[in-house]
């Protein structure tokens, strides 16, 4: 037996005196000098003409949309072969010609690895250095990775960037009896490499699609739907409100969801306040409640402005909604790209919001009511695309018993029936926003998800000016800070109505508070130390901006507490 030392010990078969027809070669992953023992094994079968590699199946219950694969070289018809196969049967693969691969460079090193004597050759594959050894006193060819090069002989060693390896710890000659054909009858479709890739990660991803192009605008309200098409699908609050009940997966703690929201114009040319939402109905009373009887009918609270606001904070029966992503539709793109034209600036014709929302995952799950806003009046108004992500975390199935989370929605002051009479969030005026709700005993981790925009399109308004917000626990300074996006003018190819300034700058190009029109805002998040259980309250402090005529400015903010237990 022939020990070679790498870093690691490994067993090996000494060089047979006859080469055999067939050699099934063990490679071992080395990284920053340690050898790997987790995970499954790359092996190689090879032959003179071809060689097949892939990695061998270990304890591991995999995902059952997790493909097996294959790589497969015919030396002869100097091609390579990608192969998928599914687990209901399907079988896809993506050819490609050796020429397509990196060119290598001999250095004329050489080395002996296992025994056998190694040629060296180099490579640069997307500015990560590649080195591999191979040789050919086996007669066979084979490579345990074939995308980083293909050298006549049979790869031993390959190292990317000095310090991740495969190496070859056993080699195996075939006797007569074992030897097997290498390259399969059946490759499956054909498919281009990147539509190769794109069905086996999109077999991974579980998509929820909750509304397909589906118009919002003023005066298109359905509450009771009867058309096939959108039976599912109600528009309240004169059209202005997408809501539906959707089934969504129930999925492992380490899953990643993604919104992911299209829209464009259908007549309205201007840049809009718009949110994608989850109704909570784990208490007695809803916003349901509210979008399917009016904003009278949600738990209201009268302000020192002596204004009433309905359905904004959390209560003993009753909790807001779960703002999931706030975005803002950009000026009139898709609808007005043909009536703006502007020298040397090409329109895109959608946009598109993808926002991670993973923390939100415990309440994302089950039986849920889905809701898109925008606020317009426009007959035309806008249409919108909505889908869910759902992408794991791992390839295999978890054996690890699920955490138990608490997800406490405390306030969302954007009016959702804005069109039906909700108050804006003009609170702050003379007071501020104050909330309680109750910590249940063995939390741990709790942090406040909080979104927060301003608003008021005038030279005087909140929305161009930097404000503060405040926020206190218990009447200690939890965290402040000042929303501000100044890269707006970055976003200008999806605001083709965004009006053209005299000094060349555009109405979508101005810094506002916390967002730009065609872009979503993101969360912030901050930790909640030392929350004691039982009763809390939570003020939320801004200095709103003083009304000029029938001008005035609001807050849009919405925070939730998420934590999980011991």
């Amino acid at each position: 037996m022939l020990i070679l030392q790498i870093g690691f010990f490994v067993n090996c078969y000494a060089a047979p005196k006859k080469p055999a027809n067939q050699y099934e070669i063990v490679y071992q992953t080395v990284v920053n000098g340690q050898a790997r023992t987790d995970g499954p094994k790359t092996k190689v079968l090879c032959s003179a003409t071809a060689s097949r590699s892939w990695a061998e199946s270990d304890n591991r219950q995999l995902l059952p949309t997790v493909a097996k694969e294959t790589s497969y070289v015919d030396y002869q018809a100097m091609r390579t072969y990608q192969v998928a196969l599914f687990s209901d049967g399907r079988k896809i693969h993506t050819p490609t010609p050796f020429a397509e691969y990196p060119e290598l460079t001999e250095t004329g090193e050489s080395a002996v690895i296992l025994g056998y004597n190694c040629k060296h050759v180099k490579t640069s594959l997307r500015s990560n250095s590649i080195d591999i050894w191979y040789t050919t006193d086996l007669g066979v060819n084979g490579t345990p990775s074939m995308g980083y090069g293909l050298p006549k002989g049979l790869v031993l060693k390959i190292v990317r960037n000095g310090n991740y390896e495969l190496v070859a710890s056993e080699i195996k000659p075939l006797k007569k009896t074992e030897e097997t054909a290498i390259l399969p009858a059946d490759l499956g479709e054909s498919l281009d490499l990147p539509l190769y890739k794109h069905r086996m990660t999109d077999a991974l991803i579980t998509t929820v699609s909750v509304f397909n192009n589906e118009q919002i605008s003023f005066g298109n309200e359905i509450t009771n739907p009867t058309d096939p098409e959108s039976e599912k699908t109600f528009k309240f609050s004169a059209g202005t409100v997408l809501l539906k009940k959707v089934k969504l997966p129930v999925v492992a703690d380490d899953t990643q969801l993604f919104i992911e929201l299209y829209q464009h114009s259908n007549g309205d040319a201007y840049d809009r306040t718009g949110s994608v939402f989850m109704v909570p109905l784990d208490n007695e009373k809803s916003f349901l409640d509210g979008l399917r009887n009016g904003a009278k009918n949600l738990p209201s609270f009268q302000a020192r402005n002596g204004k009433t606001y309905q359905g904004v904070v959390a209560t003993n029966d009753y909790l807001p909604l779960v703002e999931l992503m706030r975005f803002f539709t950009s000026f009139g793109i898709g609808q007005f790209n043909e009536k703006s034209k502007v020298y040397g600036q090409q329109w895109e014709d959608s946009t598109l919001y993808k926002q991670d929302v993973s923390e939100l995952l415990p309440v994302m799950q089950g039986e849920r009511w889905i809701g898109v806003f925008i606020g317009n009046y426009d007959k035309g108004g806008h249409k919108v695309s909505l889908k869910l992500k759902y992408y794991p975390g791992s390839m295999e199935v978890s054996d690890k018993p699920s955490k138990k989370y608490w997800v406490s929605p405390l306030f969302n002051t954007l009016n959702v029936m804005e069109m039906s009479g909700q108050e804006y969030g003009t609170m702050f005026e003379n007071d501020s926003l104050k909330v309680g709700f109750v910590v249940p005993e063995g939390l741990k981790n709790v942090h406040m998800r909080y979104i927060t925009t301003g608003h008021g399109g005038w030279g005087g308004g909140d929305e161009f000016n930097q404000k503060m917000n405040t926020i206190l626990l218990d009447g200690q300074l939890l965290f402040q800070f000042t929303p501000w996006r100044s890269d707006c003018a970055t976003f200008r190819r999806f605001n083709p109505a965004s009006g053209n300034f005299w000094n060349g700058v555009t109405s979508s190009d101005y810094s506002r508070s916390g967002w730009c029109p065609g872009t979503a805002t993101n969360p912030v998040y901050y930790p909640v130390y030392n929350l004691t259980p039982g009763k809390h309250q939570v003020k939320v402090a801004i200095p709103l901006g003083k009304n000029e005529g029938g001008s005035f400015s609001s807050w849009n903010v919405s925070g939730v507490l998420i934590g999980e237990f011991e």
